[in-house]
């Protein structure tokens, strides 16, 4: 079987990005979007295709439900009333500097007093 073009092994081209001459088969093709456009590019000027572009042509499984979840027994102020504090403010009481402790917020609101002259 013969093939339908020359080896090239010395064939001279310009790269369409920056216009220096360069041996053919050190110029790439530049791939947008997965689609080749032909467009020949050295090595410097060649970038790849940038992975965002394929967003949405593989498909992503990601659940967020639990299947058959445990109600909760302990009720919601038990199970939900507590907060991760760090040293100096929690004390560091574990290996990461980690303690549970009750964190409580104070605040008041004054009046608003308008004078009028």
């Amino acid at each position: 079987m013969t093939n339908a073009f020359a080896a090239a092994k010395r064939t001279i081209a310009e790269c369409d990005i920056c216009g220096f001459r360069f041996k053919l088969k050190e110029l790439r093709n530049i791939v947008t979007n997965g689609n080749d456009t032909n467009i020949k590019a050295c090595r410097e000027c060649w970038s790849g295709d940038h992975p965002q572009n394929r967003l949405g042509k593989f498909p992503v499984n990601d659940p967020q439900a639990v299947r058959d979840p445990r109600p909760d027994f302990a009720g919601y102020d038990s199970s939900r009333n507590f907060q991760w504090g760090w040293n100096p403010v929690g004390g560091g009481n574990n290996i990461y500097g980690l303690t549970v402790n009750k964190l409580e917020l104070t605040a008041s609101v004054g009046d608003v007093t308008v004078t009028t002259t």
